[in-house]
């Protein structure tokens, strides 16, 4: 897609490519296409996100967690820069296949989730809903817009870390936590454990004084000061859908056992737990005071 489009405007700068998208041809359409269905594999956005249930169960907690936030992000930076510095939103066929895109996948991304037993798989469909989410705050033409997807970002970032991070404190040398009915009863021989787990799929969902939730109001914020209705009642659906499958993975670990399992009774890395409290302690700073971290964000000057 980038050799198409530097063939058709002999530059590869975002200016100078952003000067020539005004008066697009053919090949630099084609070149921008390609390099959309680039960017949507990488973020595993609808209809390109076959891979990353699949990717997420076959992986270790901890590469999963890396997969679903740096590499996210720093795709999501690309995209907004490119977006920014080639003026992209005044190319009106871009911004209705990254609409469609956002949509299809806050949708997809819930409804499938709702369907699995897997953890990983739940969270893996749950990030594709997610950036979803993300791409509505990248759409939208308003000062709003940075702020808005930094922030939902850096909650995204805490929350699936840290749900990552409890499923390896949860697991043992000798099993792996992966499945649903492996949390049952776990609040009750790991209580302070199920407690950050759940702060962090009540962030996930968007419960109120978490970090999730401003993240949330955030964007929603953002789509209607631009107009993006649509987009944003979708948002609101997708979020009533996922509250189901992100609660009844804490109605799982309320539901007591007649015993305990092997992974239970297994003793708790310290520096493992000390890490994870001091995420879910940030969830609720940032849902509680999100103020400073807001002016830290609008401070930042963003210079395609």
């Amino acid at each position: 897609g980038m050799a198409l489009i530097y063939t058709d405007t002999g530059a590869l700068s975002f200016s100078e490519v952003g000067a020539s998208f005004q008066t697009m041809g053919q090949m630099s359409a084609a070149g921008l296409a390609m390099m959309l269905v680039g960017v949507g594999f990488k973020l595993a956005l609808v209809p390109f996100h076959n891979w990353t249930p699949d990717i997420y169960e076959g992986a270790p907690a901890p590469v999963s967690a890396l997969i679903a936030s740096v590499s996210k992000g720093s795709m999501v930076a690309v995209l907004l820069r490119f977006i920014y510095a080639t003026s992209g939103l005044n190319i009106n066929w871009l911004v209705v296949t990254l609409s469609l895109m956002a949509m299809a996948s806050m949708m997809v991304g819930s409804i499938l989730a709702l369907k699995q037993n897997n953890l990983k798989r739940l969270l893996a469909y749950s990030s594709i809903a997610h950036l979803g989410y993300i791409l509505i705050a990248v759409l939208t033409r308003t000062e709003l817009s940075l702020a808005a997807v930094t922030f939902y970002l850096v909650a995204y970032f805490i929350s699936i870390i840290g749900a990552f991070g409890t499923l390896a404190v949860f697991s043992s040398a000798e099993q792996e936590v992966e499945h649903l009915e492996d949390l049952q009863g776990m609040f009750w021989t790991r209580p302070w454990l199920s407690i950050i787990f759940s702060t962090m799929f009540f962030s996930l969902v968007g419960i109120p004084l978490t970090a999730g939730f401003i993240g949330k109001f955030y964007v929603v914020w953002a789509a209607v000061s631009d107009g993006l209705w649509l987009l944003a009642m979708v948002l609101v659906v997708s979020s009533v859908i996922g509250l189901y499958y992100y609660l009844r993975v804490i109605k799982t670990m309320l539901t007591p056992v007649d015993k305990d399992t092997s992974i239970s009774s297994s003793a708790l890395p310290g520096m493992g737990l000390m890490v994870l409290s001091v995420l879910g302690l940030l969830i609720l700073f940032l849902g509680i005071y999100p103020s400073d971290l807001i002016e830290i964000i609008k401070s930042i000057s963003f210079n395609p």
